[in-house]
């Protein structure tokens, strides 16, 4: 079932001061939908999402929420009257209110305000404590209650500046598994914002990668992972190694791993020289393969070990098996190309 469109940035350039930061900038979340602005610091996630919300102005095209233009150069509606909720990352609570009195801040004036409350705290798990006073929770639970706070005035859009970015690891991976669950649950649209890419496919449907104030793909994690459409999503998103090849039809390339074919045609003219993406998982143990490479450095990870092998050309390149497979560096281990989705960049001239 498809949902109908409920945010639409159309060809929007933003920044401070006059200073441009984001350019020619085209998205769109469904409603229900969680999105995610992701990339390194500094390449206009934020600025995106400050604009979104009514904090800054834009320099070109346009902002429509709900069918609703609430932005274009010359006129920025006012972030109050957006029906947008927002979460930062430093929960920005009440020290001096409850947890409950901080849940109901932005309904006073509801005439259910109490019921509401109520039903937030149980959504976000703190129905216990309510009473209590923001200084005396978990970093976990405070940014429970930021979320439930921005829920209860029913905003038709969340956002989420680096919500988790304060909290260790195991705590954000469970927290940010959490948030989607409850909005999921709730059927709120969200954008989030972070430069982490494993809490970005935690969380979201989509997923927007930023590189120096362009957009370059916004895209399911899957998609992402195994069909980028730039080197650097590809570099960027998952881990990854380029190796050089020739093209020798539209579905194969060779390299010095041997002739590559996968499932997707390139029409630049053969004998091309392309880069082929190889991630991890696309290479192969193979015990009877003539391909042999040493192995220079390893991590385990549980249930799979990381290797860091490097290629008789010198390439380097890295590999995951299983942790059954247990080999020592300096060894070689006999290795075949299992990648069916080709990806391959013109090489640079």
């Amino acid at each position: 079932m498809s949902h109908p469109l409920l945010l639409a940035l159309r060809n929007l350039s933003c920044g401070y001061r006059g200073q441009r930061v984001v350019s020619e900038l085209n998205l769109h979340l469904n409603a229900g939908d969680i999105g995610c602005l992701l990339g390194p610091s500094g390449c206009g996630k934020t600025t995106t999402l400050r604009a979104i919300a009514g904090f800054e102005a834009v320099q070109q095209g346009e902002i429509s929420l709900a069918g609703q233009v609430i932005s274009r150069p010359g006129f920025t509606l006012a972030p109050e009257k957006r029906r947008i909720g927002m979460v930062f990352q430093d929960y920005a609570l009440f020290p001096h209110l409850t947890v409950a009195q901080n849940v109901a801040f932005g309904i006073r004036q509801h005439p259910q305000r109490q019921q509401l409350t109520g039903e937030l705290l149980e959504l976000v798990k703190l129905d216990q404590l309510g009473q209590r006073y923001p200084h005396e929770l978990s970093g976990g639970q405070q940014q429970r209650v930021a979320l439930a706070r921005a829920l209860a005035p029913e905003p038709q859009l969340l956002l989420l500046d680096e919500p988790f970015s304060n909290l260790d690891g195991e705590l954000r991976r469970k927290l940010s598994q959490e948030v989607r669950e409850i909005l999921k649950l709730r059927g709120i649209s969200a954008i989030l914002v972070t430069h982490d890419q494993q809490e970005a496919f935690a969380v979201s449907d989509h997923v927007g990668v930023f590189n120096q104030g362009r957009l370059q793909q916004w895209d399911t994690p899957f998609n992402l992972y195994h069909e980028p459409l730039t080197p650097f999503v590809a570099s960027f998103i998952g881990q990854g190694y380029f190796i050089r090849g020739q093209l020798l039809s539209p579905d194969t390339v060779q390299t010095e791993l041997g002739v590559i074919r996968g499932n997707r045609a390139y029409l630049w003219p053969n004998g091309s020289a392309v880069d082929v993406l190889l991630r991890p998982d696309d290479i192969v143990y193979d015990p009877d393969s003539p391909l042999q490479a040493r192995i220079v450095a390893k991590t385990f990870l549980g249930a799979a070990t990381l290797y860091r092998l490097q290629l008789a050309t010198g390439s380097v390149l890295e590999s995951i098996l299983p942790s059954h497979v247990d080999l020592e560096t300096g060894q070689n281990l006999g290795i075949r190309i299992a990648a069916d989705h080709l990806v391959v960049f013109q090489a640079p001239a």
